[in-house]
């Protein structure tokens, strides 16, 4: 039998080569996908989001892990659909305008992923409107954008704005550097997360309420 612990040790050592051989091989043995997502990709991602948030690694091997979760999610994404697998819920995902900063983003979307959210990455420098129309078209339930210059934080309350007034039942989520607590209190987002690893526990708990 596969071992999925392996897998799961993969993903958190960042040996793509070794991820992609054990979900093939998990798939060829007619594992089930749903536990390949859950006791090797889902299990791995949570311990390097707990050593990110320790301190204990940091954002380099992080994006090994992530790269290597995508490895393994490119082949298991197909199998999960066919399933009938459903996601934890639709993440919309952007920088706001005027803002061309998409590391921190990045790594967001990756770790939601590996959580097993269904991510939707706008990219950067997206405007209110484009976050609006995506979120109404695909149906989404949780919109995250980031900043992370001070002079593009005001485009984070634009779009929020622009969201609540679109009517759509959406929780919205904000981070980047300069952002704080008490700013997502200020315009009236529903979390924040101040680093990726925190994002997926925030997000979890916004599905669940």
């Amino acid at each position: 039998m596969v071992d999925l612990k392996g897998l799961a040790e993969a993903i958190i050592k960042g040996d793509q080569a070794k991820a992609v051989h054990i979900t093939r091989t998990a798939l060829e043995q007619k594992v089930p996908p749903k536990q390949i997502l859950d006791e090797g990709l889902i299990a791995g991602m949570e311990v390097v989001g707990q050593r990110f948030k320790n301190n204990e690694i940091f954002i380099p091997e992080v994006l090994f892990s992530a790269r290597t979760m995508k490895a393994a999610m490119a082949l298991l994404e197909p199998e999960l659909v066919k399933a009938g697998v459903k996601p934890l819920g639709k993440f919309l995902i952007g920088t706001v305008k005027g803002d061309l900063h998409d590391i921190g983003k990045n790594l967001v979307a990756m770790m939601l992923k590996g959580a097993g959210f269904e991510v939707i990455d706008l990219g950067v420098d997206v405007p209110p409107d484009k976050f609006v129309e995506k979120a109404r078209s695909m149906g989404v339930q949780l919109v995250g954008m980031s900043a992370l210059l001070t002079t593009t934080m005001p485009a984070m309350e634009k779009t929020l704005t622009a969201l609540r007034q679109a009517g759509l039942d959406v929780k919205i989520m904000v981070g980047g550097a300069p952002v704080t607590q008490a700013y997502a209190d200020k315009i009236g987002a529903d979390g924040y997360a101040p680093n990726a690893a925190e994002a997926v526990t925030v997000a979890k708990c916004l599905i669940a309420a």
